[in-house]
């Protein structure tokens, strides 16, 4: 079942955020939280399993954060909502076999459908999209130059 919960809702916007504030570095975690006001400890768990399936690149080290490991215009809103259903890993009740022949036969098809089209919706919407949509609410870019101290 589709549902919205904090961890879907800090998913997509540390997405988003990454892919607004990009610059020659990576962006750093604890400037995503300080934008977004996520709470680390759910942050970096997320941001991980956003690594794991390629939606987001990691970098280790003093000039270490995240990019998209993707352009921002193949990366869906969908995707993003997949990978956070399943590292929360709650069951789909509308898969469940028992239940009363209306939940069965009408109910549960009728929110499946709406699931589905939502889905297809979200499918549809890139992370460029939301970022045209940040850039045309008037929303700040705050693109970090990362001092290079190379000779």
């Amino acid at each position: 079942m589709l549902r919205l919960s904090k961890k879907l809702l800090f998913a997509i916007e540390a997405v988003v955020d990454i892919a607004y504030h990009a610059g020659p570095g990576p962006v750093r975690s604890n400037e995503i939280s300080e934008r977004q006001k996520i709470p680390r400890r759910y942050l970096e768990q997320v941001l991980q399993h956003l690594v794991h399936k390629e939606i987001l690149a990691g970098q280790r080290g003093p000039r270490g954060g995240y990019r998209l490991a993707r352009e921002r215009r193949r990366i869906t809103v969908g995707e993003i909502i997949r990978v956070v259903r399943e590292l929360e890993g709650a069951p789909d009740p509308i898969e469940e076999r028992e239940g009363s022949d209306i939940g069965l036969k009408v109910v549960r098809p009728i929110w499946a459908e709406i699931q589905d089209e939502m889905m297809a919706r979200f499918d549809a919407m890139t992370v460029e999209e939301l970022c045209n949509r940040a850039r045309e609410s008037g929303i700040r870019r705050e693109v970090v130059q990362i001092p290079d101290f190379s000779i």
